[in-house]
């Protein structure tokens, strides 16, 4: 009996697994980024005042 081997396929699966990670990713940190730089600013101000 001849047993295919799928060793490949099942890397292929895992790497558009991590690319479409990483575009969801990209695109959150896109929309949120200027709101995140913002906090970040409020935060250093404060912390340079007292």
């Amino acid at each position: 009996m001849y047993l295919p081997r799928e060793e490949g396929q099942g890397l292929v699966e895992y790497a558009l697994i991590l690319v479409l990670v990483a575009l969801v990713v990209s695109a959150v940190l896109m929309i949120l980024g200027p709101q995140i730089a913002n906090v970040f600013s409020k935060l250093t101000n404060g912390l340079q005042t007292t």
